[in-house]
């Protein structure tokens, strides 16, 4: 079960600018409700109140019952921008605007036995066959091993959460009837439409 999803922000300098925001010098960690999590589903259902929900594709670690990582995924860090823009403004928390119904929709876990699997691999996304985001691990700000030793120092990780490692330049809305693929090159692909 996925009771956590800890996620960090601002880890790929370009998306940190390109939404006019500092680049951050310790990890800049966010949750999100394990409930939110949408495990290998082939749609993604938007908020009815929501305007303006944007894509952020991102490679997705797993805890294990040891608290290390043996399994990965691409996930999608979906964001009411407009709401969250608002929130911020406010200098008010950003959870309506994060951890929504459906707002981290993964692919199936695969299996990983050393976290340099990960290093230096391209992660994309493709929105109606155009290419959105397309990113390399090389660029985090933090390393795994930053973020990871960063959330377990100060948070009640618990065995079957997620860790989101940032995502990269190129976020963007998504509306009814787009189609979304994800991949981490050479691992996985995965598929939702927009409803």
């Amino acid at each position: 079960m996925i009771q956590n999803i800890w996620a960090i922000g601002r880890n790929y300098v370009e998306h940190a600018k390109e939404l006019g925001n500092e680049v951050p010098t310790e990890p800049l960690v966010f949750l999100k409700a394990g409930s939110c999590a949408t495990l290998a589903a082939s749609e993604i259902h938007l908020p009815k109140w929501a305007t303006d929900v944007h894509h952020e594709v991102e490679i997705a670690l797993q805890f294990d019952e040891n608290l290390q990582i043996s399994a990965a995924c691409v996930a999608l860090d979906l964001t009411e921008r407009t709401l969250q823009s608002k929130l911020k403004s406010k200098g008010q928390p950003w959870t309506l605007a994060k951890s929504f119904t459906e707002a981290c929709p993964i692919s199936k876990f695969f299996p990983v036995k050393n976290l340099d699997e990960l290093r230096n691999i391209d992660i994309k996304l493709m929105v109606n066959g155009e290419l959105r985001q397309n990113g390399n691990t090389s660029l985090m700000i933090f390393s795994y091993e930053e973020q990871l030793d960063y959330v377990r120092q100060h948070f009640p990780v618990s065995p079957g959460d997620l860790l989101l490692t940032g995502t990269p330049a190129g976020v963007g809305p998504v509306k009814p009837g787009d189609v979304l693929v994800a991949e981490i090159v050479g691992k996985i692909t995965h598929k939702w439409t927009v409803k």
